[in-house]
């Protein structure tokens, strides 16, 4: 059975892609903005943001460069003010300057109170800590609350409206580096259909890796070099540099990580320069540059 498409509606409010978007989609009672930080004082008078909500804020670590988000909710307060408030606050807390950011989640019919926006928060909040593209600021978990069984479906199939809201407004917190563990609504991991394992031996290297969308992720329980050699590519060794609290002191690697092509990754682990194409190889001895080339045959 083919899969249904979804109809999502992106209103540019500057006119342009840079700017503010305001995001719907048919038969959904959410409605998602985007925001950059340094748009906030245009929003004044955007009765949305002056509802409770959930929002999450998207920036880069200023020590590592890895992305970070941080989930968070807001309650109407007794001046009105909800969302908007809440993120004028961040912009003047030193301790959120990393963000660039905002995107936020509130509904047309202000049916959000303490505790949806606390379930979503605290939902949203692991799934982004699972998923493991961004570092997760929250200090915390979020509690959950305490939800019936009616509202907890409720607000499950607002979370997966609100998945796809997400990735459409460029951010993939909530997607797993690679196809074999995907996110459920519940927060659990499933198996979906196996993308390609390649493997890449040299030395006391030995790793394990998958084409992703974003280009090819590295699999947790790989080992890499530990040193690099004068060859090994600037962008390699930066790499190395955002992601080293991702590998232990051995060269194992904590977690799935992403990098931008398997050429980077396969220097990322031999800490040298590497033909990629033929280094990263299945476990039958096919190379990448074999497999694409049947792949594309096969079109």
């Amino acid at each position: 059975m083919a899969t249904r498409g979804k109809s999502i509606n992106l209103f540019l409010m500057d006119s342009t892609p840079n700017g503010r978007i305001k995001c719907t989609l048919a038969n959904w009672t959410g409605i998602a903005y985007k925001i950059p930080r340094t748009d906030l004082d245009k929003c004044q008078d955007i009765p949305i943001l002056k509802q409770s909500g959930v929002y999450f804020l998207f920036g880069i670590s200023d020590e590592t460069g890895q992305e970070v988000v941080y989930v968070g909710q807001a309650g109407v307060r007794k001046n009105g003010e909800g969302i908007l408030l809440r993120l004028k606050e961040h912009v003047q807390n030193p301790e959120k300057d990393y963000w660039t950011e905002a995107i936020t989640f509130a509904t047309s019919n202000n049916s959000f109170g303490p505790t949806e926006i606390s379930y979503l928060e605290n939902r949203f909040c692991n799934m982004a800590k699972i998923a493991g593209r961004n570092l997760v600021k929250n200090d915390k978990d979020p509690n959950s609350g305490h939800v019936t069984e009616e509202k907890e479906s409720e607000l499950e199939e607002f979370i997966d409206y609100a998945r796809i809201v997400m990735g459409t407004l460029g951010h993939k917190v909530f997607e797993p580096l690679t196809q074999s563990s995907c996110v459920k609504a519940d927060g659990d991991s499933y198996t979906t259909m196996q993308e390609v394992t390649f493997e890449l031996k040299q030395g006391n290297c030995d790793a394990r890796g998958q084409r992703t969308s974003d280009g090819f992720a590295i699999l947790a329980g790989s080992k890499i070099k530990t040193e690099v050699t004068p060859s090994c590519p600037k962008h390699a060794k930066k790499a190395r540099e955002v992601f080293t609290t991702k590998f232990s002191s051995d060269g194992i690697l904590k977690s799935d990580i992403s990098l931008r092509s398997p050429a980077e990754a396969a220097c990322f682990v031999t800490g040298t320069s590497i033909n990629a194409r033929e280094a990263w190889k299945t476990s039958d001895g096919r190379t990448l540059n074999e497999v694409e080339n049947s792949e594309m045959s096969d079109l």
